[in-house]
């Protein structure tokens, strides 16, 4: 389904907001919500704080993340009246980590534009200055909260060749660290905390001295961890040891026939051929 995203149809506008300092917001986006009929927010006290610094007047309906699917008829109703309408979360961009998720698929579901606006995200000024940040990452978000299947989370990812970032919680943040020093090792890591707010703080370090760094720490935090750089020698493995390797480290066996043909140098088919006629045996 192709969308022109600026064809005077009704348009659900994703709008993101400041993490920080209130001058962060972008023109267009103080100018979309000046012009929408009603704004979906996460938290309408929050988001009132931001239009009244703004001196902006305008209706909000609470869409958090437990009755999000309760306002799809509403918002459904404003864009069949040809009404645009907009979403925001408390700070950033909706569905990084927050809600809207709901509310975009439904207006896609029914045909309606869906346009989201760049602005403010926690993790690219986190990752810029880590000074961790060259080549490709991976950004995985919060991490599960039970420690059991944090740590089946970071077994999965531990080889991971890019360089990973997290969002946490100041009261888990020292559980996190103690199991990516037990699990990864004692890499380089970054806990970039409260970005754009007065009380901003980057800490650099190793995962092992940064365990005590934490033991106190406040606000909102990005944490940004070096990628594998161990080189691995698979010589000894067979084809098909060497794609189970991949497997259990949680690839389906499609992406590891692929990483298996990069790492040999050798055909895919080659590798696809092999692995194939083991498992018809």
């Amino acid at each position: 389904m192709k969308q022109k995203s600026y064809d005077n149809s009704p348009t659900l506008y994703v709008v993101p907001t400041p993490i920080g300092n209130m001058e962060d917001i972008t023109i267009r986006a103080l100018n979309i919500l000046k012009e929408v009929e009603v704004i979906f927010a996460e938290d309408t006290r929050v988001t009132k704080l931001l239009l009244n610094h703004f001196d902006i007047k305008k209706k909000l309906i609470s869409s958090h993340l437990y009755n999000e699917s309760t306002n799809t008829n509403k918002e459904i109703e404003y864009l069949k009246e040809g009404k645009n309408i907009a979403v925001v979360s408390d700070r950033g961009t909706p569905v990084i980590s927050d809600p809207g998720y709901i509310l975009i698929n439904n207006a896609i579901k029914f045909g309606y534009n869906v346009v989201c606006l760049p602005g403010p995200t926690a993790l690219i000024p986190g990752l810029v200055m880590s000074g961790l940040g060259e080549g490709p990452f991976t950004f995985y978000g919060f991490l599960n909260s039970k420690e059991t299947k944090r740590k089946k989370e970071l077994e999965k990812l531990k080889n991971h060749q890019f360089t990973l970032i997290f969002y946490e919680s100041p009261h888990r943040i020292q559980k996190t660290l103690k199991d990516l020093l037990k699990i990864f090792g004692n890499r380089k890591a970054t806990i970039a905390r409260e970005i754009s707010k007065k009380y901003e703080e980057i800490i650099r370090d190793n995962i092992e001295n940064l365990i005590n760094d934490v033991e106190n720490i406040k606000g909102e935090i990005v944490l940004i961890v070096e990628k594998n750089t161990e080189t691995k020698n698979f010589e000894n493995l067979s084809i098909i040891d060497h794609i189970n390797y991949y497997i259990k480290e949680g690839n389906n066996s499609k992406d590891a026939i692929k990483l298996v043909a990069k790492e040999r140098n050798i055909a895919k088919s080659e590798v696809y051929n092999e692995y194939h006629i083991k498992n018809k045996k």
